[in-house]
């Protein structure tokens, strides 16, 4: 076997090794020398490795190759049943930053039950938008208003805030929501949209007032 052929296959095992430090060495060490032959043993990685720091130096591996030779790659692993694969797809996508991949960012990935996943869209699909999309995919975020746990909540505010101007009427008909979770969740991105600097947590809270009094006017 020629020699560099067998560093290409010491690298992409030790992408593997059990010691997270020689993994995050290799996946450096790949993305400081690309070559194509790399890019299959990083998205299969990219799905199953535990350690974050790991992932982030696979990502930036990938980003070190063309994109010609990985979005394609990355694509086809928005389809895995592995809820980190497609997490970690639709993360390296948005750092790759090529909006070819913009129809894989479906309504089922904005949406997927799992909250990792379905942030990692929001986040890819920021990057992604073609001008003149970004009502459509407001659309379809405000449908995940009051969705999850607080960070859950928080990325998708920014991501709805990052939109621009045209979420405002959106949000508007969220806060009258029936449902109080997304009402609460629109006012508090309204609020955050019309001032960037206040917290999250101060939002929700203010929010949570607003439609209890809403609520409280309703009966009387």
């Amino acid at each position: 076997m020629p020699e560099e052929d067998a560093n290409a296959v010491r690298a992409l095992q030790s992408l593997a090794n059990s010691n997270p430090s020689v993994r995050l060495r290799a996946a450096l060490a790949v993305g400081t020398d690309p070559h194509a032959r790399f890019v299959d043993g990083l998205i299969e990685r990219c799905g199953v490795e535990p350690e974050f720091p790991v992932r982030e130096a696979l990502t930036w591996a990938l980003t070190r190759h063309p994109s010609s030779l990985t979005v394609p790659k990355l694509v086809d692993e928005l389809r895995s049943e592995r809820a980190q694969a497609r997490s970690q797809a639709l993360h390296t996508l948005s750092k790759i930053g090529d909006r070819q991949a913009w129809p894989a960012i479906t309504r089922a990935l904005l949406t997927d039950a799992d909250d990792e996943v379905a942030r990692s869209a929001w986040r890819a699909a920021l990057v992604l938008v073609p001008e003149g999309e970004e009502h459509a995919l407001a659309t379809v975020l405000a449908t995940q208003l009051g969705r999850g746990e607080p960070a859950t909540q928080l990325s998708l505010s920014r991501a709805l805030v990052a939109l621009g101007e045209v979420v405002m009427p959106i949000l508007r008909a969220a806060m009258t929501d029936p449902d109080p979770r997304v009402s609460r969740h629109a006012t508090a991105t309204e609020r955050l949209w019309r001032d960037p600097d206040a917290g999250f947590e101060l939002a929700i809270g203010e929010a949570t007032r607003i439609v209890a009094l809403g609520a409280t006017r309703q009966e009387e």
